[in-house]
């Protein structure tokens, strides 16, 4: 009896000393180290889950896909978690298009001990048949890609993207705000078993979309003769747009050598030409000389004007294109027939302050507002920076530099009856219409109806561009042959080639620019490289945007 009483005894004592320990445990996890078990569960089962937002679309006037955003996932792998390298590397390779021995290296030689990537942003079919394996230690994460259906297409103007997604270049960097969207940053609570129960916080908003005033087919064909003709005469660029003076909208703006929208390396180091390239323009600057007097009353297109085969100025002799004895032209023939002594004779008469001035007000040597990244704005010197000389040759487009859009821009204030319009190629950003500067008057209408009737004898049959014809239509427009400045003197092998014109020329709807840096084989006149090329997509565009012959 009393053995057993002992033994009871010891038990109690136990069984005492055993809920004294749990007391004294569940005092500990409920108070004492509450709030870091508390923070230790939330880790465990609370996680904020960044949800990207998909990339606004780009698309053209007509609705076309230019860039959109799809589904994608990287593809990353937990090596401690994988058995066999090289048989996990010999599944994988086939749909990931990566050498075994590339994966197998990834696996085994991770960049990070818990995680490796194996492949970025492959599409979502490609993605499925990852999934389906069901590979231990292998997961997808999304990771939407940038793509432009089109390839080619308008490359320098879409730009291109980050790998992040976000802008790098071209539209893609102007508007990058309105495309990236806003992320969503959600609450996930898990059970235990790893499964969601709860979600929580905001969900990503999606960018906007970005419409253009380009037209895709127009682009298209437009690219086709940029390319051509790039080829054709081995330049080393070349550029085009295509216009609507009474608007400001840009229809079309091509770039040569072409690069493709999906390759972003690529397209980040190939500028637009359209808007950022600076050249010395030539004849197609001889409007500005001629405007301006006109519109200061100092002569009409009627005016006469004796023009010897060399003029002197300063210390620079003056010639045309081809010699010629001394001859009388009207201000209509100057023009012309490109008298470059003609020009400098009605610069003179402007005076180089007056000059000067109509030069900044046809819009040289400002930004044209085109709403483009890497937009230049030309070289205009001011005349305390002439020299004796400058009135000789800034005249006839020499030291002074443009971009082909400023010139564009330029003669749609001819076109439209002198209205200097905002030149776009954005329309509207989520549906809402992009507000477009009110033009700015810079010729009286009288003036404009004299330059486009000028212009049109340039087309007529003693002009510089006589063989440019387009059945049905009534053309205006000027060439352009300008030395380029190579090592500080002007070049006598390389030139800038091109042409501007309008139509129909009484009632101008289409405008098209067409400019050939370094034309090779003999051939450098804006005549003969550019005028061709501007006839092919004049003819077209005319022709597909149903526009009245006249």
């Amino acid at each position: 009896m009393a053995l057993s009483q002992r033994r009871i005894g010891w038990l109690l004592g136990i069984f005492a000393l055993l809920l004294a320990v749990a007391g004294a445990r569940t005092l500990q996890l409920t108070t004492l180290n509450a709030g870091r078990l508390s923070s230790v569960a939330n880790l465990e089962h609370v996680t904020t889950v960044t949800m990207p937002a998909a990339r606004g679309s780009i698309v053209d006037r007509n609705g076309d896909l230019l860039a959109v955003t799809q589904a994608a996932d990287d593809v990353t792998a937990t090596p401690k978690q994988v058995g066999d390298p090289v048989a996990l590397a010999v599944k994988l390779s086939p749909l990931l298009g990566v050498p075994v021995a590339t994966l197998e290296k990834d696996i085994t030689s991770p960049i990070a001990p818990d995680w490796t990537r194996l492949a970025r942003q492959i599409p979502a079919a490609t993605a499925a048949r990852v999934r389906a394996l069901k590979i231990p230690g292998i997961a997808l994460t999304p990771d939407p890609r940038r793509v432009y259906p089109d390839n080619y297409l308008a490359a320098q103007v879409l730009g291109g993207v980050y790998a992040n997604g976000s802008g790098l270049s071209g539209i893609e960097l102007e508007f990058n705000k309105q495309l990236a969207g806003t992320p969503g940053h959600q609450q996930v609570v898990f059970d235990g078993q790893g499964q969601p129960i709860h979600v929580s916080g905001p969900t990503p908003l999606a960018g906007k979309t970005v419409k253009l005033t380009l037209d895709s087919a127009l682009q298209q064909y437009t690219d086709s003769v940029v390319s051509a003709t790039g080829e054709q005469y081995r330049a080393l660029d070349a550029t085009a747009i295509v216009f609507q003076p009474q608007t400001g909208a840009i229809l079309a703006m091509s770039n040569w050598p072409r690069v493709n929208a999906n390759d972003s390396t690529k397209v980040a180091s190939s500028p637009d030409y359209a808007d950022a390239l600076n050249y010395e323009p030539g004849s197609t600057f001889k409007v500005v000389t001629i405007g301006g007097a006109l519109s200061d009353g100092l002569i009409s297109p009627q005016t006469t004007f004796t023009i010897p085969d060399s003029l002197q100025v300063a210390d620079r002799v003056i010639h045309d294109s081809e010699t010629h004895p001394t001859e009388i032209l009207s201000t209509a023939q100057i023009l012309a027939h490109s008298s470059n002594i003609g020009a400098v004779k009605i610069g003179e008469l402007l005076g180089e302050d007056r000059l000067y001035q109509w030069i900044r007000q046809f819009g040289f040597g400002s930004l044209t507002g085109v709403h483009l990244p890497g937009e230049e704005q030309g070289i205009v010197p001011p005349v305390a920076l002439w020299s004796g000389s400058s009135i000789g040759n800034i005249p006839i487009g020499q030291g002074v530099s443009v971009t082909p859009l400023q010139v564009a821009t330029a003669y749609a204030a001819i076109a439209n009856g002198g209205l200097l319009p905002t030149p776009h190629i954005v329309s509207s950003v989520g549906g809402v219409a992009v507000r477009v500067p009110r033009a700015r008057r810079i010729l009286t209408p009288g003036v404009a109806a004299e330059l486009r009737g000028m212009l049109k004898d340039v087309l007529g049959p003693s002009g510089t561009a006589s063989e440019i014809k387009i059945p049905g239509y009534t053309l205006a427009g000027k060439t352009g042959t300008a030395n380029k400045v190579v090592g500080g003197t002007y070049s006598d092998k390389n030139y800038y080639a091109s042409f501007v014109g309008f139509a129909p020329e009484q009632d101008p709807q289409l405008e098209a620019i067409v400019m050939v840096d370094s034309p090779q084989g003999g051939n450098i006149y804006g005549t003969e490289v550019a005028a061709p090329a501007w006839q092919k997509i004049m003819n077209f565009a005319l022709q597909y945007l149903k526009i009245a012959p006249g």
